[in-house]
């Protein structure tokens, strides 16, 4: 589903306001153990802000949102809406590269329902924390790559597995205006 964002920022302070969502897509069986799709719609808002410095190469960005789901029509099911926050704080060490820790909250605000919730509103919760490194790259003289690992120690669960995963990222962008690039 498309995204819609609008940034604004003032070259140290950056705000940024989304609206997203997922529509049900690929077969989704409920006897199956593992399918593509969720099997249902959701609407996730939210809003967020970034502090960066690059005289000290101090950056801090914190995102905060809520997701809608819709009912999967195959199990008559309605997961709760959420609430969930992630943040970061890294330190520039040039500028390819940075370190730092991140962070997040998952929090349902509302019950599960449906008559497939067959164990009642099962509320969930998690919240995380860890390292990362991220390394930008040029690809060419239009195009920057960008790669981030991250690590989070999940703790604090209620109806949610916890312990530790591992996110690697990859993502290309068109090259900054006035980069030299």
């Amino acid at each position: 589903m498309p995204q819609v964002t609008m940034k604004w920022n003032d070259g140290v302070h950056n705000y940024m306001t989304y609206l997203t969502g997922d529509v049900p897509v690929g077969d989704y069986d409920p006897d199956r153990l593992a399918n593509l799709g969720l099997g249902h719609a959701a609407i996730d808002a939210g809003a967020g802000y970034t502090y960066l410095d690059p005289a000290t190469g101090h950056e801090f960005s914190i995102v905060g949102g809520l997701t809608y789901n819709f009912e999967n029509p195959d199990t008559d099911y309605k997961n709760g809406i959420d609430a969930h926050i992630d943040w970061a704080a890294s330190q520039f060490l040039n500028e390819q590269w940075h370190v730092g820790l991140v962070g997040y909250a998952y929090q349902q605000l509302s019950g599960d329902s449906g008559s497939g919730a067959t164990l009642g509103d099962f509320k969930s919760r998690v919240f995380g924390v860890g390292p990362q490194a991220g390394y930008k790259f040029d690809v060419s003289d239009a195009t920057t790559g960008y790669v981030n690992l991250k690590g989070y120690y999940e703790f604090g669960a209620k109806n949610r597995p916890e312990g530790w995963n591992v996110w690697l990222m990859l993502a290309f962008s068109p090259a900054a205006p006035g980069s030299g690039q």
